[in-house]
């Protein structure tokens, strides 16, 4: 259901006269009460919600998990990944690794050797969390490609629970919000990231956790303002509340998500904002006068305490490791180079620390990387429409007679693991982004702000890094909020529930239709892509038949 955003005018609100009776639109209609505007209770089916929430994420699992250990090799980047995360579990910090002949480390792993590892710290181009995710995986199965899988899929699969929990708040259905776990659990591209020891994957939890965190707060002050309207009306200040809980556990999860990868920064940027703004929304409904300072000193000052300082404190304590290992990589440096002037202050370790993460962004934003190219580096403004998917394995010209290769007209197979998202899914996301986009600014749906907020920022800063190679799959972090702005979409068609027991029309039987047979289309779409999404073995011509654009090839 649609928010409005009412101002009150606090001029005349007198006790006489309760304010939950002033609110108006701006077609001059008569809004609902105050409180019930500030917050609407939650759906009150809070077992059958959370047993179609379980059914759900248990499809999501069955279907990440299935054959997970498969193929038995190392696929594209799990080289590093999968290898620097068993280093950080046998050594606290990362060892570089045999490399002469080419592939001998990855070849002796595969064999059951895993004396790979030279005496030498090696330089890792990413923070911490996600390689210690990964370890905790390797810690539990051994260090074989179920066990580095086995984190990914994991959390690929409580990405889907958590997007279900916090559409579902959003709306107040239990149907949106399994709608919107359906749709993600069927997408291509994050159930392939979902089966591979990357990092991106944990990327896209951490930050859908901390945007759960931030709605849940919402309805968490709300609610309380909520409940000291009565005490408003009687001329008596509400609860100003300085420590919020659901930040401060927002704020840790944005520290692991930077921890993870540094582009969480933006998304952080962009829902800070978007919280200052439900603030003050919050604060001129109930009438507040010159609501935006007191919002900026009551509320701006102590979500900035509880979101972004507790998020660098958590993002430091994420290389306790590294910190703790003298061995580690430059952590010398130092020891080496004396500090000069206001630096004399940090302590050595720290600023050792500061000079990784300068040597770090050196590798991201120099000439290296500016001048390398990539067969599969996809420009981000062709990410919305799956313009150049990846191909993370392939074995070509398996020929007719072996193993799954049963071609009767002499034709070769071969198969292949593309990182390519549902296109129904995508497709249909993109034109409901920009319908969030006209909602959010025509009709203030707060709701649709998350879902537009979260793509964004996830989507736009990789445009000032287009001058070195940049790949698909990083847009797995955009996918829940493109289920979002679906879902919210889907909604509005499918209509509420009520207007259907208030009019004779078919309109909610028509708008389930739409809704259930696009929801349909998307999960066949999926099952048509199932092969080329995990390593199956098809004719040439049935994988050309999966291509449908030949930027796929």
């Amino acid at each position: 259901m649609a928010t409005v955003t009412a101002v009150i005018d606090d001029d005349t609100a007198t006790p006489a006269e309760p304010r939950e009776t002033l609110g108006r639109d701006v077609q001059g209609r008569r809004l609902p009460p105050l409180k019930e505007r500030l917050y609407q209770p939650m759906p009150r089916d809070f077992e059958g919600g959370w047993i179609a929430t379980l059914a759900i994420t248990a499809m999501a699992a069955i279907l990440r998990f299935w054959n997970l250990g498969n193929p038995v090799k190392f696929v594209f980047d799990e080289t590093y990944y999968a290898k620097d995360a068993y280093s950080l579990l046998k050594h606290g910090y990362a060892l570089q690794f045999i490399d002469k002949p080419e592939g001998a480390a990855d070849k002796a792993i595969l064999a059951g050797n895993l004396d790979v590892f030279k005496n030498t710290p090696s330089l890792t181009v990413h923070p911490e969390v996600g390689k210690w995710m990964i370890a905790a995986g390797e810690q539990l199965f051994g260090m074989n490609t179920f066990g580095w899988r086995f984190m990914p899929a994991l959390f690929g699969t409580l990405t889907v629970l958590l997007l279900i929990r916090v559409v579902r708040r959003m709306t107040r259905s239990t149907l949106i919000g399994c709608i919107a776990g359906v749709l993600l659990a069927v997408d291509g591209l994050h159930f392939v990231m979902s089966r591979v020891a990357l990092l991106d994957i944990f990327l896209a939890f951490w930050l859908v956790a901390a945007i759960s965190c931030l709605v849940a707060d919402r309805d968490w002050s709300r609610r309380r303002l909520a409940d000291s309207v009565d005490r408003m009306t009687e001329g008596k200040i509400g609860r100003w509340m300085l420590i919020r809980p659901w930040r401060l556990a927002a704020g840790v999860c944005f520290g692991l998500a930077l921890g993870t990868k540094w582009s969480a920064v933006w998304v952080m940027a962009g829902f800070g904002l978007l919280a200052f703004a439900w603030d003050l929304g919050a604060r001129r409904m109930i009438g507040v006068r010159h609501a935006f300072w007191k919002s900026a000193l009551v509320d701006g000052l102590p979500a900035f305490l509880s979101i972004v300082l507790v998020a660098v404190v958590t993002y430091t304590a994420t290389w306790t490791g590294w910190l703790l290992h003298d061995n580690a990589y430059d952590h010398d440096y130092a020891s080496k180079n004396p500090a000069h002037g206001v630096m004399k202050i940090v302590p050595d370790d720290f600023r050792s620390l500061i000079h990784y993460h300068q040597e770090v962004l050196a590798f991201h934003t120099g000439d290296y990387i500016r001048n390398a190219t990539h067969p599969y580096q996809s420009h981000p403004a062709g990410w919305p429409i799956i313009a150049r998917p990846i191909g993370f394995d392939a074995i070509n010209d398996i020929k007719p007679g072996q193993p799954g290769c049963n071609t009767k007209n002499g034709e070769n197979c071969l198969s292949v693991i593309s990182a390519v998202g549902t296109p129904l899914l995508w497709w249909g996301g993109a034109l409901a982004l920009l319908a969030g986009l006209v909602l959010w600014i025509a009709q203030r749906d707060w709701r649709f702000g998350v879902a537009v907020m979260g793509y964004v920022t996830c989507w736009v800063p990789w445009f000032a890094f287009d001058d070195r190679p940049i790949f698909f799959f990083y847009a797995v972090t955009m996918i829940p909020f493109t289920v979002i702005a679906l879902s919210l979409v889907l909604g509005k068609i499918l209509g509420p529930a009520r207007a259907a027991l208030q009019t004779s029309t078919p309109r909610r039987l028509i708008g389930s239709a739409v809704v259930g047979a696009f929801v349909v289309l998307v999960v066949l779409n999926f099952a048509y892509t199932w092969p080329i999404l995990t390593d199956k073995v098809l004719p040439h011509s049935a994988w050309l038949n999966r291509m449908w654009f030949k930027s796929w090839i």
